[in-house]
């Protein structure tokens, strides 16, 4: 919870590197923010009816999550070495899902790079 909590402070900073654990960790307890919201807008009748899924509680947190979640990906980018930029490889079908994942499940640059230093090595772990 604390890494969630820590990207959600760190909101709309796109400067400096991502851990994967950090990354991966905010990225799970969204999804499950989201299915929570989902089942809960269920729950209440407060769904879309062309979605199904998805309704009001589900909408606002996507909302309210959207830059965050934009800013640990660019700096899960910058950790190993690319630019934020990359996250338009998205766009591309099928294939810029898979790419983008393989870049988040790869393992940072050693030492500093051009986006800053190692977050492996600088900071203390959250526990």
């Amino acid at each position: 919870m604390n890494w969630y909590l820590k990207v959600l402070k760190n909101y709309a900073v796109f400067s400096g590197r991502a851990r994967r654990t950090e990354y991966w960790m905010f990225v799970l307890i969204h999804v499950a923010v989201l299915i929570a919201a989902s089942v809960l807008d269920n729950i209440l009748g407060t769904t879309i009816d062309d979605i199904g899924f998805a309704g009001l509680f589900y909408v606002l947190y996507g909302l309210i999550a959207l830059i965050p979640l934009l800013a640990v990906s660019v700096r899960r980018l910058h950790d190993v070495g690319k630019s934020g930029w990359f996250l338009l490889v998205g766009l591309i079908p099928i294939i810029g899902s898979i790419w983008l994942l393989v870049l988040a499940c790869k393992e940072g640059e050693p030492g500093p790079n051009v986006y800053g230093p190692n977050p492996k090595e600088s900071a203390p772990a959250i526990s």
